[in-house]
């Protein structure tokens, strides 16, 4: 429960961040947070998966309470409904083509850096 708050407190400060200092109408704290959250899972899933590096209590505490309350499906999904409501339909598809796709490739990169750290 700890990590969760910790991710969700970390979710409202970039997404307060964005809001003041990005442009309005698309929802770039929600994309930022699950872009960073899917490297880091990447990066972590893969790097403890190859090394050994933390016991299996810290890597649920990082990845299932950290990175599980700092990313955010449910967001993504009102926001999208909302543009959709605001008959934002092109932003509405651009958000979600750039959400799965960034998300991938972000989770990708983390991967990648695992095995760059663990010199695979």
């Amino acid at each position: 429960m700890l990590g969760g708050a910790l991710g969700s407190g970390a979710r409202f400060l970039v997404g307060s961040w964005a809001m003041a200092k990005l442009p309005e109408g698309f929802p770039c704290g929600t994309w930022i947070v699950n872009v960073v959250g899917s490297f880091a899972m990447g990066l972590l899933t893969h790097y403890v998966s190859t090394t050994g590096a933390i016991t299996p209590n810290a890597r649920v505490f990082l990845a299932v309470g950290i990175l599980g309350g700092f990313t955010t499906y449910s967001s993504f999904n009102q926001e999208t409904l909302n543009l959709v409501n605001h008959h934002a339909w092109g932003m509405a598809a651009f958000y979600m083509g750039l959400t799965a796709t960034s998300c991938l490739l972000a989770g990708l990169g983390g991967i990648y850096t695992a095995r760059w750290m663990a010199g695979a």
